[in-house]
């Protein structure tokens, strides 16, 4: 099963995919970190999300470009946190942004369960520097295609999902 997991800044999205996952799967967990880590705010970030997913049985591979390189067994249940910082790993940091979709695709097709978390970094219409929105171009097609792939896409609002397409199994996530 593939789901894209969406939503706002500090919707719970993260918690969610995490909570998501660890139902669907409990074998081979494996936690994509795609996130470079700069600066006091990401180090606090890393170390609240590594302390979120603690005890819950994930292997963590540090990912944020080239995603193909990554050592993931085939048959594991994969989260990949999270799609913006892919994104921005291969614009920014030297990698190649046409090979996202194409490595996600690959890697869906070796796991037995990819949940891929995005952001809303679309909803506040505002106007950027060209590479700015480029960037988020780029993001918005890499999303589209996950989601046009996905068995499943969820918003996560408040802590809450909503699911947008497909449906979940009957995790005791939501109503049955």
């Amino acid at each position: 099963m593939t789901v894209l997991v969406t939503g706002g800044s500090a919707s719970g999205k993260s918690a969610f995919a995490e909570m998501l996952l660890a139902r669907l799967s409990s074998k081979g967990r494996v936690y994509v970190a795609t996130m470079e880590v700069f600066d006091e705010e990401s180090r606090k970030r890393v170390a609240r999300h590594r302390a979120q997913r603690a005890d819950k049985g994930f292997i963590t591979v540090e990912r944020p470009r080239h995603l193909a390189g990554a050592d993931i067994p085939t048959g594991a249940a994969v989260l990949l946190e999270d799609l913006p910082n892919l994104v921005a790993g291969e614009m920014f940091g030297g990698g190649d942004a046409a090979r996202i979709v194409p490595d996600l695709t690959r890697l869906a097709e070796r796991c037995d369960h990819l949940v891929v978390v995005t952001g809303d970094v679309f909803a506040d219409g505002a106007t950027y520097d060209p590479a700015t929105q480029s960037y988020l171009r780029t993001l918005g097609e890499a999303a589209r295609a996950v989601a046009a792939m996905a068995d499943a896409v969820v918003e996560v609002v408040c802590s809450l999902p909503v699911i947008l397409k497909g449906a979940l199994p009957c995790l005791g996530l939501t109503d049955c």
